[in-house]
């Protein structure tokens, strides 16, 4: 089998039956299945999947009675997937016709690429920045600090602002919404790290798979339209922080010296309360106007 899909939902069940139906629409050169892994939606998503897609024999329903987080749940379809090529794709992505094959065909070519990653765009075909050096301690005390706000110019070299998005080129992360694991680096560096219950997960693989002797890639020509969020905009800003948080302080921990785990750890509670009085801020300019 060419390819295994892992689609983890929470919540967006209109956005995963677009998600299907452009798979199956786009998709007709490859020999695919889809592991839809669904992390408890109050949304009927389930049973969406089980009345519309009954027909279906290559998608495939998990149904999990809670929220499994992102990580595990990618874990749970990774075990039973068949594919040389496992592609995790967020729901709210829209596959465009070819962008399947062409991805396929350009990793079967670039033989030292582990996971690859595609151009990603919006609705109107604007170029969704993915590409990022790997977080250090500077740039991540910056984001918890929320210095952007103040100097928005502070992150570019994180960043990458001048990444050039028109050429194929070896990069040291990319974006989680489209990523895709050749089946040899699985078996070699394993699955995603459940730890983290989301985020920060796709940069500890890019970095093991990294030290493991694989190059992660980017394919300039081959394009796939990201919603860029949706379904993780349901999440309070509190929550986000705090999952933020949580994953941040875990890759430091173990990837970083110690002493930048200490620094983080210390200074997020003052990051904590810089938003607060932003909030605070906003809140009374807004009632003034």
């Amino acid at each position: 089998m060419d390819l295994s899909i892992v689609i983890v939902s929470w919540n967006v069940k209109n956005l995963v039956r677009e998600n299907l139906n452009a798979i199956i629409a786009n998709s007709r050169g490859i020999e695919y299945e889809i592991f839809v892994v669904d992390n408890d939606s109050k949304d009927d998503t389930a049973q969406m999947i089980k009345t519309e897609f009954a027909s279906r024999n290559e998608i495939k329903l998990i149904a999990n009675n809670y929220n499994a987080g992102f990580s595990k749940a990618n874990n749970q379809a990774i075990k039973l997937s068949r594919g040389r090529y496992v592609l995790l794709l967020n729901p709210d992505m829209r596959v465009m016709p070819g962008t399947l094959e062409k991805m396929i065909k350009w990793l079967d070519e670039h033989k030292q690429a582990g996971v690859g990653g595609c151009h990603l765009i919006k609705e109107s075909g604007e170029t969704v920045p993915q590409i990022r050096h790997f977080p250090g301690a500077l740039n991540q005390l910056a984001i918890v600090l929320k210095l952007p706000h103040l100097f928005p110019s502070v992150l570019d070299g994180y960043l990458q602002k001048d990444f050039d998005y028109e050429k194929d080129s070896a990069v040291e992360s990319i974006r989680g919404s489209f990523f895709m694991i050749r089946r040899e680096v699985l078996e070699k560096v394993g699955w995603l790290d459940e730890r983290y219950f989301i985020w920060f997960e796709e940069v500890d693989y890019c970095r093991r798979v990294r030290v493991a002797g694989w190059e992660i890639m980017y394919a300039a020509d081959i394009k796939c339209v990201d919603y860029v969020g949706r379904s993780f905009s349901q999440v309070k800003r509190d929550k986000t922080q705090e999952y933020f948080r949580d994953s941040m302080l875990k890759y430091f921990k173990k990837w970083q010296p110690i002493w930048q785990y200490y620094i983080l750890k210390i200074f997020w509670p003052v990051g904590i309360f810089i938003a607060r009085l932003s909030e605070i801020a906003n809140l009374k300019s807004r009632r003034k106007t």
